[in-house]
C-alpha cells in the first residue's frame, strides 16, 4: 500500500491547480467538505476536481486511478464526502493489486 502522506500530498497538489484553475478556495485539510451539505463544490467542480486528482495521482503513482467507477459510486460512505476521505479512496486503491 502506498505510503498515505503522499497520497495526501498529491491530493493536495491537485487541490492547489484546481483552486488556482477554478479561482475556487477549497481548504486543502483532512476535514473539508466536498460535496453534499456545506460542501466546498457543487456537481461541475466536482468533475473538474476528480480530472485533476486523477492525472496528479497516476503522474505521481505512474498508476491510473478512476475516482469514477461503480466502485467509488456504489462506497457506503462516498470517497467524495471529504479531503481525508478522498485521499484514503485513493491510498487503498493504489493498494489493490492490478
Amino acid at each position: 500500500m502506498p505510503d498515505p502522506q503522499k497520497v495526501g500530498q498529491s491530493v493536495l497538489a491537485a487541490l492547489a491547480e484546481y483552486n488556482e484553475a477554478e479561482n475556487a478556495q477549497v481548504t486543502p485539510e483532512a476535514d473539508t467538505v466536498l460535496l453534499g451539505p456545506g460542501g466546498a463544490v457543487d456537481s461541475l467542480g466536482l468533475v473538474r476536481l476528480v480530472m485533476i486528482v486523477e492525472r496528479q495521482v497516476e503522474d505521481d503513482f505512474g498508476v491510473p486511478v478512476s475516482l469514477t467507477d461503480e466502485k467509488a459510486m456504489s462506497q457506503r460512505n462516498s470517497p467524495f464526502r471529504s479531503v481525508g476521505a478522498l485521499i484514503e479512496y485513493i491510498a487503498a486503491q493504489l493498494g489493490e493489486p492490478r
